[in-house]
């Protein structure tokens, strides 16, 4: 496999291998963008907003050519080019599950800076602890975008997209929902100017508390 425009660790070690493939600067987080469905390039530059438009393209690029990604051109009327995560792209969920419980225990984050909104759902998919008897499908609307979260059998589960059956919704910008769902103060407290919160206030508060930034143990 040719890997354009990037050097390499040169070494036989599996982890260099997998470096090689995914360790350029922004390459993950490009990834994370698509870890919950395709997108268009201009709503993966909305997602990252640090990243540059030739940059982005480069590491489109360099991640197709790795198979971690595919590009698709929609024929019309949609006319348009989707970026999305081959089986392999969607293999990488377990090492950002595990690099987002990781540094949540390292010094030095600060939560007031940007977070999209797909990697606060994927930030609370992965410090979720649900407990086997919990039952809860909650939908989050933040700024464009909409996310249904289902907990259930001890498994938390994001999908892309507004299912108007769940019993709890959440709405606001992505910083304040942070703080809402990671914060110490009861729903009730945070949900007043915060954010917006419709359903049965326990069921909710019940949701809330299987989410810390500490994972347990």
């Amino acid at each position: 496999m040719t890997r354009p425009n990037r050097r390499s660790y040169d070494e036989g070690c599996i982890a260099a291998h997998a470096l090689d493939l995914i360790g350029d600067r922004w390459a993950l987080l490009v990834v994370r963008e698509l870890m919950l469905g395709p997108r268009r390039f201009g709503a993966l530059r909305a997602g990252l907003p640090g990243i540059s438009a030739n940059v982005l393209t480069q590491r489109l690029e360099q991640l197709a050519a790795a198979g971690i990604l595919r590009r698709e051109d929609l024929p019309d009327p949609e006319k348009i080019t989707l970026y999305r995560l081959t089986a392999a792209g969607q293999g990488l969920w377990p090492v950002i599950r595990a690099l987002c419980r990781w540094g949540a225990g390292m010094p030095g984050h600060d939560p007031r800076l940007f977070i999209s909104p797909t990697a606060l759902m994927l930030s609370m998919r992965a410090m979720c602890a649900p407990v086997r008897t919990a039952t809860h499908k909650a939908v989050f609307r933040l700024a464009e975008d909409s996310f249904t979260m289902d907990i259930a059998s001890g498994a938390c589960r994001v999908a892309r997209g507004d299912d108007p059956a769940a019993p709890l919704r959440f709405e606001g910008g992505t910083n304040a929902m942070a703080r809402a769902i990671y914060g110490p103060e009861p729903l009730a407290v945070t949900a007043a100017g915060v954010i917006g919160f419709s359903g049965d206030p326990a069921e909710g508060q019940a949701f809330v508390n299987l989410f810390a930034l500490r994972p347990a143990g």
